[in-house]
């Protein structure tokens, strides 16, 4: 997905912060100085540092960074904090690994950037700054990216989770998180067997075809360990708010489910599940999954694929168009399965059969022989009974990211307007 709309609450009172970072392989220079030339309606606060990326924050108005001359310059826009041990981290730390790994790179961020207007002046002054490539990290950067893209042709531009792009210099760029919210849907049907109690809750963002998606592998995962089990959804229109996630969650514990999943950035529900003697899935980092409570957490590893891309971009060979990455890429993982992790102690006590299962599913997931086609293969029965696609049948790239008609050029069949078997909620109005 990603992503999406801040809350104006939050906005207010946040501040911006800056990093730079030079990589190995060039000497490191001081940190670049701040200039001014951003927007005045996006107060921010600014920082430079090495690749250790220490920030500070400072001042009421944002401050774009120098790019350093000679170097391949990178900045990357982010909606959440840096830090905040989900969505927004994920990437910060793929930004590190680009400036500790692409030879001569200097790496800069922005955080806390609203989407709309807001996010397309701060587009618009980096580029004008002279930054090579820059990376846009959430959904309602998609348009304003593009329009920025069309004034600056000699910039590259990627954005995540969207699905537009003009074949130039601007492209789009995901992975299949649904991959691995599958697999923690078959840990939570085992979980809520076990228990004896057949209810998941999903606690979504936006009504967006992504966070459906999400939903929908979860519930698929779900059918393979606990059939009987049924799911309930709450939107709490928010990417990153710890209060309306604690409400989210503690709605639908109290509402009946054993297991609550999260389409947001804090481990509210697994925190919240502590206090209430049940489960909460989390996501995005692994460092989300803290507490026992938690059973596990799909998360991101952007690193590499970053690097990959900003290589070609600095060597000139970089196709904008539209890449989506699946599990054999590497850069996804589910807590507690990948290399040097232990299982939560919620998943230890399962059925040694269900858990082999999730094991082997996962091996074939990153050997590239399952991946999110067959998440969503035939036969595809919605919640209102009707078949979607018959046994055998597999939905297009289209289909996963698109409210039906989808984008001219780019229409969809099936689309991502339906809910899975077991999910106990109506659709959201279009």
């Amino acid at each position: 997905m990603r992503r999406h709309l801040w809350s104006p609450a939050v906005l207010v009172t946040a501040a911006l912060i800056l990093a730079a970072c030079t990589s190995p392989g060039a000497t490191n220079a001081p940190a670049a100085s701040a200039a001014t030339g951003a927007p005045s309606e996006a107060p921010a606060s600014a920082a430079t540092t090495g690749c250790a990326a220490a920030g500070a924050q400072g001042g009421a108005d944002l401050q774009i960074p120098d790019v350093e001359e000679g170097k391949f310059n990178v900045a990357m826009v982010l909606i959440g904090p840096h830090d905040d041990g989900g969505w927004s981290q994920a990437h910060y730390e793929g930004l590190q690994y680009v400036c500790e790994n692409v030879p001569d790179s200097h790496v800069a961020y922005i955080e806390l950037v609203p989407e709309g207007a807001d996010s397309e002046q701060v587009f618009r002054s980096l580029a004008r700054k002279g930054f090579d490539f820059i990376i846009g990290t959430s959904f309602g950067y998609m348009d304003p990216m593009a329009t920025v893209a069309e004034e600056f042709p000699d910039t590259t531009f990627l954005h995540l989770t969207g699905y537009k792009s003009n074949g130039k210099n601007f492209g789009n760029f995901f992975g299949a998180i649904e991959d691995f919210k599958y697999l923690a849907g078959m840990l939570a049907g085992s979980r809520a067997k076990a228990d004896g109690n057949p209810k998941i809750g999903y606690m979504a963002t936006f009504p967006i075809p992504e966070e459906i998606r999400l939903g929908n592998a979860i519930m698929r995962g779900v059918k393979v360990t606990c059939p009987e089990c049924t799911m309930d959804i709450r939107f709490i229109n928010t990417w990153h708010d710890p209060v309306k996630e604690r409400d989210g969650a503690a709605s639908l514990f109290d509402a009946g489910a054993q297991v609550v999943f999260t389409g947001a950035d804090t481990p509210a529900v697994a925190d919240v599940a502590a206090e209430k003697g049940k489960w909460g899935v989390t996501y995005d980092h692994p460092v989300s999954c803290h507490v026992d409570a938690c059973l596990t957490a799909p998360y991101w590893i952007w690193g590499p694929e970053y690097a990959r891309i900003a290589e070609q971009v600095k060597a000139g060979s970089y196709t904008a168009g539209y890449e989506y990455f699946d599990a054999d890429s590497k850069s996804m993982g589910l807590f507690g399965f990948m290399d040097g992790e232990t299982l939560q102690p919620g998943v230890a006590s399962l059925p040694a059969a269900d858990i082999q299962m999730v094991k082997d599913t996962l091996a074939k997931m990153l050997a590239g022989d399952f991946g999110r086609f067959d998440v969503f293969a035939g036969p595809l029965v919605d919640n209102t009974g009707k078949t979607l696609l018959a046994e055998g049948e597999k939905l297009q790239q289209s289909d996963l990211d698109q409210f039906p008609p989808g984008a001219p050029g780019n229409e969809c069949k099936t689309c991502m307007y339906w809910w899975n078997e077991g999910i106990s909620v109506e659709l959201p109005a279009l």
